[in-house]
This record gives C-alpha cells, structure tokens and sequence, in this order.
C-alpha cells in the first residue's frame, strides 16, 4: 500500500481510502464493480476534456470543421459547454452550413442545464425570429430568467472569449424588449419565466 501510494496524489489516496471504508461497510460486495465504475467514469471524462480541448485549439487556428467533429460527440452525450458551441457555429456558419434551427436545437439544450450563455442567445434567436417564430415573450422570459439570477458574468469559457465582447447585460436587453410589449405581455412574460425556473428549464 505504502509503495503505491507513492505514485499517487492525496486525492487519489483519500478516494482509496473512502472506497476501502465503504466495501468494509458493504461487507466486500460489489467493490471492484463499483471502483471500475468511478474509474471509468474518470477516463470518460479526462477522454471527453482533451476531446473539448482538441476542438478548442482547432476552433482557435480557424479549422471549424475539426472543432465541429469533436464537440458533436460531447454535445450528444450531453456537454452543454459543447452544446453552446455547436449552437453558436451552426448560428455563424462556422465549419458548417448556417441553420438557425440547429443553433437553437443546441442553444435549449444546453439551455436547459442552466448555461447562461445560451439562455441568453435564445433571448436574441426569439427576438430575431432566428430559427424560431419571431416572439418577444420568449425573449424577454430569457432574458429576464438571466436578469432574476443576478447572472451577469454567464459561463465563458475558451471559445466564447472570441465573440464575447457581442455579450450584452441581460437585464438592459430585458428592459429594452419591454418597451415594445404592453403591460399584458410583459406579466406573460414573467409568468413563463417563473413557471420555467420552477420547471429547472426544461420544456419552457
């Protein structure tokens, strides 16, 4: 134990720790099943960074297409860092055909784990009418779900430094939509947004 804990990090050594106390509690049972399991999960994870990393780099040297292939992977299992990307790319015509709806197919879902960014995008798609029917109540429930949370900073990352600049508040854009809404719309508005949040954004 001693010899290998040499090669090992203190938290390697205390997760080790915390399975051996664990299968001592479970009598021996199902031990290895579940420490190949943390460990697969581990390798998936360390495979699926250097893949959005890989897209990153090549995003960065304007090689779209290669940025495209490694981040579709990771968007469909989930990733909603990959997920705003392939939203954005598809929204510019980046390493593929421009298609709003893609952009928005990948903006909600990504959405819909609470990515700030893309919640923020789906504002403006619903504004422009981008792959979506023109619709201000949708914009402004965006917008103002982002303006509620105090998330002003949103979730940047690699990628987004490029265009983040193009980032407004949510809460001016929110306002600024409201001016072209009656009373009536803007209190629809903000019930969708609160039946949203309640639904932790999914379906909205």
């Amino acid at each position: 134990r001693d010899n290998i804990a040499i090669q090992m990090t203190p938290a390697q050594i205390e997760k080790a720790q915390k399975f051996a106390s664990e299968c001592i509690a479970k009598k021996y049972k199902g031990c290895i099943d579940d420490t190949a399991t943390a460990t697969n999960q581990a390798l998936g994870k360390a495979n699926g960074d250097a893949a959005f990393n890989k897209g990153v780099q090549a995003y960065d040297s304007g090689d779209y297409a290669t940025a495209l292939r490694e981040w579709r992977p990771l968007a469909q299992q989930g990733d909603a860092d990959a997920q705003f990307n392939l939203g954005f790319m598809y929204k510019t015509g980046e390493g593929a055909p421009k298609d709003y709806k893609a952009a928005v197919k990948w903006y909600t879902l990504a959405a819909e784990q609470g990515y700030a960014n893309a919640q923020y995008n789906l504002g403006w798609m619903y504004k422009n009418g981008q792959g979506v029917p023109q619709d201000n109540l949708y914009a402004y429930m965006w917008w103002n779900i982002l303006a509620s949370s105090g998330d002003s900073g949103y979730h940047f990352l690699s990628l987004t430094s490029i265009f983040s600049a193009d980032l407004k508040d949510a809460s001016k854009d929110r306002d600024d939509i409201a001016k072209e809404m009656t009373p009536a719309q803007i209190a629809k508005a903000e019930k969708l947004a609160s039946e949203c949040v309640v639904k932790k954004y999914k379906d909205c």
